[in-house]
Formats: C-alpha cells, sequence, structure tokens
C-alpha cells in the first residue's frame, strides 16, 4: 500500500500540461491532455479551471451534462441565443463521434465555414465551441457516452437550431445518409439563409 500512495503522489506531482490545438477558424480548438499511463491503467487530468482560463479563454462553467447514443444518431446543429448563449467543451468517454461547429456570426470572415473533429474515447481529445457558433455530433460507434461542459444555463425559449444537412454548409458527417437517426425537433430546422436568428460578429458576446 505504502508503495501505491508513493507513485500516487509522485506521478500528481509531475502536473499536467494540456496541448492546444488551433484548427482553419481561430476561436474554435481541441484540447489534448497529458497521459500519464502504466501497466495498471491510465490518468489524466480532464479540466483545470486555471490551465482553460490561462491557455483559452476565460470562461465558467456552470453545468454538465451526458448523452448517450447508438451509431447513426446526429444531434445539432444546435446554439441558444442571447443573453443565454453558451459556450461547449465537449468530450467523448465512451465510443467515436465526428463533432462539428459552425460559425454563425454575421459579418465574420469565417461565416458558415465549420470544423469538424473525431472525438473518441481512444484519443481522449476534447473540443471547445465558443458562443456564436452552432454544435452537433454524429456517433461513428456502435455506442457513444458523451459529456459537455456549459458556460451558461440551459433555456429552451432561447434555443435556435441550423439544418444539419443544409447544402451551403456542406458538412461530411461521415456517415451515410440513410443511417442518420434524427429527432423529431433535429429533422426540421432552417438552412442557414433562413434562419430566423443569428449572432452579431461585432457583438460581445461575453
Amino acid at each position: 500500500m505504502r508503495m501505491i500512495i508513493r507513485m500516487f503522489v509522485c506521478l500528481l506531482y509531475q502536473g499536467s500540461d494540456m496541448k492546444i490545438i488551433e484548427t482553419e477558424i481561430r476561436e474554435l480548438v481541441v484540447i489534448e491532455p497529458d497521459i500519464f499511463g502504466d501497466e495498471r491503467g491510465y490518468f489524466f487530468e480532464s479540466f483545470s479551471e486555471r490551465e482553460f482560463c490561462s491557455k483559452v479563454r476565460e470562461v465558467r462553467f456552470v453545468q454538465d451534462n451526458e448523452s448517450k447514443s447508438r451509431y447513426g444518431v446526429l444531434r445539432g446543429l444546435h446554439f441558444q441565443k442571447p443573453p443565454y448563449a453558451q459556450s461547449k467543451l465537449v468530450r467523448v468517454v465512451k465510443g467515436a463521434v465526428l463533432d462539428v461547429a459552425v460559425d454563425i456570426r454575421m459579418g465574420s470572415p469565417t461565416f458558415g465555414q465549420h470544423v469538424a473533429v473525431e472525438l473518441s474515447e481512444q484519443n481522449h481529445r476534447q473540443f471547445f465551441i465558443p458562443r456564436g457558433f452552432a454544435h452537433g455530433f454524429a456517433v461513428l460507434t456502435d455506442e457513444v457516452v458523451f459529456q459537455y461542459k456549459c458556460d451558461n444555463f440551459y433555456a429552451p425559449q432561447s434555443e435556435g437550431a441550423l439544418a444539419w444537412d443544409d447544402p451551403d454548409l456542406a458538412i461530411d458527417w461521415r456517415i451515410p445518409a440513410d443511417d442518420v437517426i434524427l429527432s423529431a425537433k433535429d429533422a426540421c430546422h432552417p438552412r442557414l439563409k433562413d434562419a430566423p436568428w443569428l449572432f452579431d460578429y461585432n457583438e460581445n458576446l461575453y
């Protein structure tokens, strides 16, 4: 027992360092944790407010959510309008998804563009989606457990969404369209060009 405790303390004192991976859209970043593994398994720090605020941006997360989905389920593309706009920090603890964020800030140089990232239990990556973006994911494996942090509480009266198959967005969800499973709500969202409400790039959303 003494040896195990000593090893664990030693591991903690090594510290952790999350790697920030930039994407084609400056505000969207992928976070790769420092994994400490041995014959027993692994350990990593999944979130540090100090590290996150220092390396990504100052955000105070107030709500954690988890969902379970089967292959083909597609959730999105969702957002919340001000004053309940949300940032999200998302990750997968079981399985794999294609996670997508779309810039819906009118006037943005990347308006209508998207970034797609594979998140899985193997790569332990997280994806940060700030306010002003629509978000969704498609399940690539038999089953997925998906977790995410939000910096604002869920407000149903503030919900907004875009069509997952908007041809102007041209998102390759990496699953055949015939295999896509949608909720009744997600099956009837407007295209970007017809959306009744979008964000303003010049508005301070924080």
